[in-house]
């Protein structure tokens, strides 16, 4: 500042730089003067703002441009999932742009209108959004028409006594299920509004088992996929009993089932195999598969080591083998059948939220229980060694063993002992089932020969017959002339 500078300017303070670039210049303003130090200029008059005790509405802080679909497609999303970070919004919205910067744009813009908030921010300096009660009511508008359910609107409380907003921790676990639905909509398996959460599945005995996540994409060749996300916070064995109820649920009939199949199921187990699924309860929750076997399930490993992911899967391969594994069919070749009848298992998948995350849910990132190699998701809950290998083995066996049969039947099809040809079906039937009466000397000739022999014989007799017709001639017969000498008429 110079020395011959305008007295008031002196005990100015030095304005301090910008925090936030995007709001306001790094560099210095400078006041004018009759301006208190941190000021700016008042162009118009007094405004009601000015009184700390009138209420004034508060305004956006920013110009947003929020369209009606994108607005719908985040209150959609919150509604099915109840919390999330903008990088899963943009994923399970528009995956298709190069980050999450316009996904956080529509969040500011729908807090503005007072539609979502902030809950909390996570350590890595994530923002946690959730719908406040208005857009809990917007949201419901949207799903419940569509049969979705929409999760329980999460209530902003504050502790009594310190005023501390209560309920804002983020359970890791709804997280890693959020992203797993982030990832599949990403790669193109399920959209949106095709994920349900914490589905319940009711047991014969009162038990409800929930799935964290259940997926409908049948344009993606998965018209239903039950997902079980794991932390590794639950013990192995619990996994395997998860399995089980799945395979037992599955098994179950409705409740107006018929009274004699639900007598015949009651009183041996084993028959409900012979059960056609679409008379099964699960039929009436799921659509068909598409393939062999119940509703297939997945288990998507987070935030764990690939140690223990192998120790996981081996005990799961190991102890739910009766609930997975398929069976060998009940076929009567069965050295020629190597088909796997996979009808009443529960069809097994695994992987982990990283390799989707890194490699996608399209990639071959999935391993079906039973097998060694990694396959992408349809791949993996295909059957290329189930009911499509096992019917043209089936025929093939089929025909192989009609012609084997065929083969020694004609090995064994007699000759003629005159003429040396071989019997024809009718003859060999005659003397085999003795269908006309054949004597015993004729089972050795073919047919045409006894046929001759026939007509020789009836021709013989024919001539018999005939000669025995013509009367014999009088042994005292004159011969011609000499009958009349003896008598002479007298003149």
């Amino acid at each position: 500042m110079s020395a011959d500078a305008p007295e008031q300017y002196l005990d100015r303070p030095e304005q301090a730089p910008a925090v936030d670039p995007s709001i306001t210049p790094s560099a210095p303003r400078t006041q004018r003067p009759g301006v208190f130090a941190g000021q700016t200029r008042r162009t118009g008059g007094r405004r009601s703002a000015d009184n700390p005790h009138v209420d004034v509405a508060r305004k956006p802080k920013h110009r947003r441009t929020s369209t009606e679909p994108r607005r719908r497609e985040l209150l959609q999303a919150l509604g099915i999932f109840q919390r999330a970070t903008p990088d899963q919004l943009w994923k399970l919205t528009r995956p298709d742009n190069q980050h999450d910067k316009l996904t956080r744009d529509n969040l500011l813009d729908l807090e503005d209108h007072h539609l979502v908030r902030i809950e909390s921010v996570q350590e890595d300096q994530r923002q946690v959004w959730v719908l406040t009660k208005r857009g809990h009511s917007e949201a419901k508008k949207l799903l419940e028409p569509k049969g979705i359910r929409v999760s329980v609107l999460r209530k902003q409380e504050h502790d009594p006594d310190t005023g501390q907003l209560l309920g804002t921790g983020y359970d890791d676990h709804a997280a890693a299920v959020t992203s797993t639905a982030a990832e599949l909509h990403r790669a193109g398996i399920g959209h949106r509004l095709g994920f349900q959460t914490e589905i319940g599945h009711r047991l014969g005995n009162g038990f409800v088992q929930r799935a964290d996540l259940v997926v409908r994409a049948p344009e993606a060749g998965v018209p239903v996929l039950l997902l079980e996300v794991d932390r590794r916070t639950e013990d192995t064995h619990e996994l395997v009993a998860k399995l089980r109820r799945y395979w037992e649920w599955g098994r179950l009939l409705p409740k107006d089932a018929a009274k004699s199949m639900v007598d015949l199921v009651r009183s041996r187990p084993d028959a409900i195999e012979h059960v056609d699924h679409d008379k099964r309860l699960w039929r009436r929750f799921y659509p068909p598969t598409g393939r062999e076997g119940l509703v297939p399930l997945a288990f998507v490993f987070a935030d764990t080591t690939e140690t223990k992911v192998a120790n996981t899967v081996a005990v799961l391969e190991e102890d739910g083998r009766r609930y997975w594994a398929p069976r060998r069919y009940d076929s009567l070749y069965a050295k020629a059948v190597t088909a796997l009848d996979y009808r009443q298992a529960v069809p097994v998948v695994i992987t982990t939220l990283e390799q989707l995350q890194e490699h996608g849910a399209d990639a071959a990132v999935w391993r079906r229980l039973g097998r060694t190699t990694e396959q992408t998701l349809t791949d993996a809950l295909d059957n290329p060694d189930g009911d499509a290998l096992y019917r043209a083995q089936q025929a093939r066996a089929e025909a192989q063993d009609k012609q084997r049969r065929a083969a020694e039947r004609e090995a064994q099809r007699p000759a003629c002992s005159r003429c040396g040809r071989k019997f024809s079906d009718e003859r060999w039937e005659e003397i085999t089932v003795h269908r006309t009466a054949v004597r015993a000397g004729d089972r050795s000739v073919c047919g045409p020969c006894p046929a001759d022999d026939v007509a020789r014989q009836e021709a013989a007799a024919e001539a018999a017959r005939q000669e025995a017709a013509v009367p014999p001639e009088p042994e005292d017969a004159h011969e011609p002339g000499r009958g009349r000498g003896w008598f002479r008429r007298r003149t």
